[in-house]
């Protein structure tokens, strides 16, 4: 008897259908129910694959756009994220507004109280690929997040800011301000 291919061994496997239901709920339970919980401002795109979690306490501004992969988690109690107007997050951005505790040395981590502090994302701000943002920072109005920077820090407004710990390494040019003459 001849071997079947790869391909009809997989469409024969029970297997496969019950890992197409699991990704099926997981994207149902992390994005599609998720998404009518946010507080949404016209015209904001995001990628079909976006997680979130506690959605009721994230707010994105309208013409922002999360690139794919990305992942934005409010705290499980009160940790809230504002992302401002016209924000640009690259693919697999990652935002948490809550971390675990560490000071109890004999307590597993995951046993330990959570902080959860706000995140704020200004308006106009790029977050490159792979940028973290964690609890208690907030991003100011048109600040650049270099790719693959974790932001344990304020960072201010027109800032360029980049490595880990994210670090300001340079600043945005600023529009020249015009006195008018009487």
């Amino acid at each position: 008897m001849p071997k079947l291919s790869g391909v009809a061994q997989s469409l024969l496997d029970l297997r496969t259908y019950a890992h197409a239901l699991r990704l099926a709920h997981f994207s149902s339970y992390s994005h599609v129910r998720q998404v009518r919980r946010l507080q949404l401002g016209a015209g904001v795109s995001m990628a079909p694959n976006v997680s979130f979690r506690n959605a009721e306490r994230i707010s994105i501004g309208a013409g922002s756009h999360i690139g794919e992969h990305s992942v934005i988690w409010a705290g499980n109690s009160t940790g809230r994220i504002d992302i401002g107007e016209k924000c640009l997050f690259a693919p697999n951005v990652t935002l948490t507004a809550s971390n675990y505790g560490i000071e109890q040395g004999e307590v597993a981590i995951m046993d330990q109280p959570k902080i959860e502090q706000d995140i704020v994302i200004g308006d106009g701000a790029w977050l490159g690929a792979n940028v973290v943002v964690l609890a208690g920072v907030t991003v100011g109005a048109g600040a650049v997040i270099a790719a693959g920077a974790v932001v344990t820090r304020d960072v201010p407004p027109l800032a360029i800011a980049g490595g880990v710990p994210a670090k300001v390494i340079g600043e945005r040019p600023r529009a020249e301000l015009k006195v008018m003459s009487a």
